[in-house]
Protein backbone atom coordinates (compact mmCIF):
# COMPACT_ATOMS: atom_id res chain seq x y z
CA UNK A 1 0.00 0.00 0.00
CA UNK A 2 1.20 4.05 -0.33
CA UNK A 3 3.79 2.66 -3.61
CA UNK A 4 4.07 3.15 -6.87
CA UNK A 5 4.50 1.01 -10.00
CA UNK A 6 7.96 3.12 -10.41
CA UNK A 7 8.70 2.26 -6.49
CA UNK A 8 7.89 -1.35 -6.95
CA UNK A 9 10.00 -1.11 -10.20
CA UNK A 10 13.06 0.71 -8.10
CA UNK A 11 12.49 -1.85 -5.04
CA UNK A 12 13.30 -4.65 -7.06
CA UNK A 13 15.94 -3.24 -9.06
CA UNK A 14 17.54 -2.22 -5.63
CA UNK A 15 16.98 -6.03 -4.50
CA UNK A 16 18.65 -7.89 -8.30
CA UNK A 17 21.13 -4.78 -8.36
CA UNK A 18 19.48 -4.67 -11.76
CA UNK A 19 16.17 -4.12 -13.67
CA UNK A 20 13.91 -7.07 -14.02
CA UNK A 21 14.10 -7.43 -17.94
CA UNK A 22 13.37 -9.96 -20.25
CA UNK A 23 14.36 -10.11 -24.22
CA UNK A 24 11.05 -11.15 -25.30
CA UNK A 25 8.74 -9.60 -22.67
CA UNK A 26 7.38 -6.39 -21.71
CA UNK A 27 7.38 -5.42 -18.12
CA UNK A 28 4.35 -3.05 -16.99
CA UNK A 29 4.46 -1.29 -13.17
CA UNK A 30 1.28 0.18 -13.17
CA UNK A 31 0.05 2.62 -10.36
CA UNK A 32 -3.05 2.46 -8.20
CA UNK A 33 -4.74 5.60 -8.17
CA UNK A 34 -4.99 7.50 -4.55
CA UNK A 35 -8.29 6.65 -2.40
CA UNK A 36 -9.39 6.95 1.05
CA UNK A 37 -7.87 3.83 2.57
CA UNK A 38 -9.66 2.31 6.35
CA UNK A 39 -7.42 0.45 7.53
CA UNK A 40 -5.09 4.28 7.51
CA UNK A 41 -8.31 5.83 8.94
CA UNK A 42 -9.41 6.80 5.65
CA UNK A 43 -6.38 8.86 4.53
CA UNK A 44 -5.65 8.93 0.88
CA UNK A 45 -3.07 6.13 -0.33
CA UNK A 46 -2.21 4.72 -3.18
CA UNK A 47 -4.02 0.94 -2.94
CA UNK A 48 -5.63 -1.89 -5.41
CA UNK A 49 -8.37 -1.34 -3.40
CA UNK A 50 -10.49 -1.02 0.06
CA UNK A 51 -9.85 -3.05 3.28
CA UNK A 52 -12.95 -2.98 5.98
CA UNK A 53 -9.65 -4.40 7.95
CA UNK A 54 -6.15 -5.77 7.37
CA UNK A 55 -7.33 -9.70 8.06
CA UNK A 56 -8.61 -12.51 6.12
CA UNK A 57 -11.78 -12.98 8.11
CA UNK A 58 -13.89 -9.65 7.28
CA UNK A 59 -16.21 -9.15 3.89
CA UNK A 60 -14.34 -7.84 0.76
CA UNK A 61 -14.64 -4.10 -0.18
CA UNK A 62 -15.84 -5.70 -3.22
CA UNK A 63 -17.30 -2.28 -4.96
CA UNK A 64 -13.48 -1.00 -4.69
CA UNK A 65 -11.96 -4.42 -6.03
CA UNK A 66 -14.39 -4.35 -8.51
CA UNK A 67 -14.42 -0.78 -9.95
CA UNK A 68 -9.98 -1.09 -10.31
CA UNK A 69 -10.41 -4.55 -12.17
CA UNK A 70 -13.15 -2.65 -14.48
CA UNK A 71 -9.11 -0.04 -14.53
CA UNK A 72 -7.12 -3.12 -15.47
CA UNK A 73 -9.07 -4.55 -17.90
CA UNK A 74 -8.43 -1.40 -19.76
CA UNK A 75 -4.97 -1.93 -19.64
CA UNK A 76 -5.05 -5.72 -19.96
CA UNK A 77 -6.74 -4.80 -24.00
CA UNK A 78 -4.57 -2.06 -24.53
CA UNK A 79 -1.83 -4.92 -24.99
CA UNK A 80 -4.16 -7.11 -26.47
CA UNK A 81 -4.89 -4.35 -29.28
CA UNK A 82 -0.80 -4.28 -29.43
CA UNK A 83 -0.91 -7.41 -30.67
CA UNK A 84 -0.09 -9.57 -27.98
CA UNK A 85 -1.91 -12.53 -27.60
CA UNK A 86 -3.74 -13.12 -24.33
CA UNK A 87 -2.42 -16.04 -23.15
CA UNK A 88 0.84 -14.47 -23.38
CA UNK A 89 -0.07 -12.30 -20.37
CA UNK A 90 1.11 -12.71 -16.58
CA UNK A 91 -0.19 -10.81 -13.90
CA UNK A 92 1.02 -10.56 -10.57
CA UNK A 93 1.99 -8.44 -7.45
CA UNK A 94 3.35 -8.22 -4.05
CA UNK A 95 0.91 -7.75 -1.40
CA UNK A 96 -2.47 -6.12 -2.33
CA UNK A 97 -0.82 -6.12 -6.01
CA UNK A 98 -1.09 -10.07 -5.84
CA UNK A 99 -4.66 -9.95 -4.60
CA UNK A 100 -5.92 -7.68 -6.81
CA UNK A 101 -4.16 -9.96 -9.94
CA UNK A 102 -6.27 -13.00 -8.42
CA UNK A 103 -9.50 -11.42 -8.50
CA UNK A 104 -8.92 -9.44 -12.04
CA UNK A 105 -7.48 -13.24 -13.38
CA UNK A 106 -9.78 -15.47 -11.37
CA UNK A 107 -12.98 -13.35 -12.34
CA UNK A 108 -12.99 -11.57 -14.95
CA UNK A 109 -9.47 -13.18 -17.09
CA UNK A 110 -9.56 -16.62 -16.68
CA UNK A 111 -7.90 -17.18 -20.10
CA UNK A 112 -4.49 -15.23 -19.01
CA UNK A 113 -0.87 -17.17 -19.20
CA UNK A 114 -0.76 -16.59 -15.35
CA UNK A 115 -0.93 -14.96 -11.74
CA UNK A 116 1.97 -14.27 -8.93
CA UNK A 117 1.02 -13.53 -5.80
CA UNK A 118 3.43 -12.28 -3.58
CA UNK A 119 3.29 -12.03 0.26
CA UNK A 120 -0.44 -11.84 -1.42
CA UNK A 121 -4.04 -13.81 0.31
CA UNK A 122 -7.60 -13.14 -0.33
CA UNK A 123 -10.77 -13.41 2.29
CA UNK A 124 -12.23 -16.49 3.58
CA UNK A 125 -15.08 -15.68 1.85
CA UNK A 126 -13.60 -13.99 -1.55
CA UNK A 127 -15.80 -13.26 -4.52
CA UNK A 128 -12.49 -15.57 -6.24
CA UNK A 129 -14.23 -18.44 -4.27
CA UNK A 130 -17.64 -17.92 -5.44
CA UNK A 131 -16.95 -17.17 -8.92
CA UNK A 132 -14.29 -20.38 -9.39
CA UNK A 133 -17.06 -22.60 -7.39
CA UNK A 134 -18.88 -22.23 -10.72
CA UNK A 135 -15.86 -22.85 -12.97
CA UNK A 136 -15.73 -25.51 -15.75
CA UNK A 137 -12.90 -24.11 -18.14
CA UNK A 138 -8.80 -23.99 -17.51
CA UNK A 139 -7.24 -21.36 -14.81
CA UNK A 140 -4.16 -19.26 -15.00
CA UNK A 141 -1.09 -21.48 -12.97
CA UNK A 142 -0.55 -19.28 -9.91
CA UNK A 143 3.13 -18.77 -8.43
CA UNK A 144 2.55 -18.16 -4.78
CA UNK A 145 5.81 -16.80 -2.56
CA UNK A 146 4.89 -15.51 1.25
CA UNK A 147 7.53 -15.60 4.38
CA UNK A 148 6.70 -17.17 7.74
CA UNK A 149 7.74 -14.34 9.41
CA UNK A 150 5.38 -12.02 7.94
CA UNK A 151 3.60 -10.06 10.81
CA UNK A 152 1.20 -7.78 8.65
CA UNK A 153 -0.24 -10.80 6.22
CA UNK A 154 0.20 -14.04 7.79
CA UNK A 155 1.83 -16.92 6.70
CA UNK A 156 -1.04 -19.08 7.31
CA UNK A 157 -3.59 -16.78 5.14
CA UNK A 158 -1.49 -17.07 2.06
CA UNK A 159 -1.46 -20.56 2.42
CA UNK A 160 -4.80 -20.72 3.38
CA UNK A 161 -5.40 -18.97 -0.16
CA UNK A 162 -3.49 -21.79 -1.93
CA UNK A 163 -5.03 -24.23 -0.45
CA UNK A 164 -8.21 -23.04 -1.33
CA UNK A 165 -7.57 -21.77 -5.18
CA UNK A 166 -6.19 -25.33 -5.43
CA UNK A 167 -9.17 -27.31 -4.61
CA UNK A 168 -11.21 -25.24 -6.72
CA UNK A 169 -9.09 -26.44 -9.90
CA UNK A 170 -6.25 -23.83 -9.71
CA UNK A 171 -3.03 -25.27 -10.11
CA UNK A 172 -0.68 -23.48 -7.43
CA UNK A 173 2.91 -23.85 -6.34
CA UNK A 174 3.48 -22.05 -3.12
CA UNK A 175 7.30 -21.18 -2.02
CA UNK A 176 8.27 -20.29 1.17
CA UNK A 177 10.27 -17.89 2.73
CA UNK A 178 11.70 -18.96 6.26
CA UNK A 179 12.96 -15.52 8.58
CA UNK A 180 11.22 -13.46 5.50
CA UNK A 181 9.08 -10.57 6.92
CA UNK A 182 6.37 -8.43 4.32
CA UNK A 183 9.33 -7.55 2.09
CA UNK A 184 10.62 -9.50 -0.99
CA UNK A 185 13.84 -11.10 -1.58
CA UNK A 186 16.26 -11.84 -4.08
CA UNK A 187 15.84 -15.44 -4.12
CA UNK A 188 12.30 -14.99 -4.45
CA UNK A 189 12.77 -12.78 -7.40
CA UNK A 190 15.13 -15.04 -9.02
CA UNK A 191 12.48 -17.93 -8.88
CA UNK A 192 9.86 -15.92 -10.01
CA UNK A 193 11.52 -14.63 -12.88
CA UNK A 194 12.23 -18.32 -13.62
CA UNK A 195 8.70 -19.15 -13.47
CA UNK A 196 7.99 -16.05 -15.79
CA UNK A 197 9.99 -17.79 -18.94
CA UNK A 198 8.75 -21.14 -17.69
CA UNK A 199 5.20 -19.28 -18.97
CA UNK A 200 5.97 -16.88 -21.64
CA UNK A 201 8.76 -19.23 -23.42
CA UNK A 202 11.47 -17.07 -25.95
CA UNK A 203 10.05 -19.55 -28.72
CA UNK A 204 6.32 -18.26 -28.98
CA UNK A 205 7.08 -15.08 -28.98
CA UNK A 206 7.45 -13.45 -32.18
CA UNK A 207 7.03 -9.35 -32.23
CA UNK A 208 6.44 -8.98 -28.21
Amino acid sequence: TGDTGQGARTWIKQILNQEMAFQHIKIIYPTAPARPYTPMKGAFSTVWFDRYKISNDCPEHTESIDSMCRGLTDLINDEIKNGIAKNRILIGGFSMGGGMAMHLAYRFHQDLAGVFALSSFLNKDSAVYQALKRNESVLPELFQCHGTADELVLYSWGEETNKMLQSLGVSTSLHTFPNLNHELSRTEIEKLKTWIVKKLPVEAAKSN
